[in-house]
């Protein structure tokens, strides 16, 4: 059986909320691509959101097994603004690093409280984020070769869906997410 203590399941539950804020956050990020005409970053960004809204229900099922009641977070209304798809994707890897930092600080209370089962738990995580900060790097490096002259937007637009593309397909492969 897992024991959660208090401490353990407070934190588990600001992850949660965590992980569903950064879903909304992608959710919103895939229509203001929308609206830029931007598809290749709208699908990008509606898998991304996909994707944290399991990564949220990993911790639910998780407490569940615990016997832990999980709770269901309010959230607040992610931006809907940006000023080019530069900043977006700034905001993004923003946004992920401090995912990251929030999944280490938990780590780091599972050690703390010698909760082995946790840690193992959150080692997906850990491997989880190392991934997803590699591949905004990737796309923040694309994005800097690009350049924000007159044609930039197609070609940004092209490669974030190229990168997509090469994410589910090595996904798919591994038997991830």
């Amino acid at each position: 059986m897992i024991d959660l203590s208090p401490k353990m399941t407070e934190a588990l539950n600001q992850q949660i909320s965590y992980e569903g804020y950064a879903s909304s956050f992608y959710l919103a990020l895939a229509y203001w691509c929308d609206i830029q005409a931007l598809q290749g970053c709208k699908k990008f960004f509606l898998r991304q959101s996909d994707e944290e809204r399991m990564h949220m229900l990993k911790l639910y099922e998780y407490m569940s097994e615990a016997g832990v009641q999980p709770m269901t977070p309010a959230l607040p209304q992610p931006p809907i603004k940006y000023k080019s798809i530069q900043e977006a994707f700034h905001k993004v890897f923003e946004q992920e690093r401090s995912v990251t930092a929030a999944i280490h600080n938990l780590l780091k209370l599972s050690y703390e409280e010698n909760d082995f089962n946790t840690q193992n738990f959150l080692q997906w995580y850990v491997d989880e984020q190392r991934e997803e900060e590699a591949v905004i790097r990737t796309i923040l490096d694309r994005i800097k070769v690009i350049g924000e002259g007159g044609q930039s937007l197609y070609y940004i637009d092209k490669e974030v869906d190229k990168i997509n593309i090469q994410v589910v397909a090595a996904e798919k492969t591994v038997g991830g997410v």
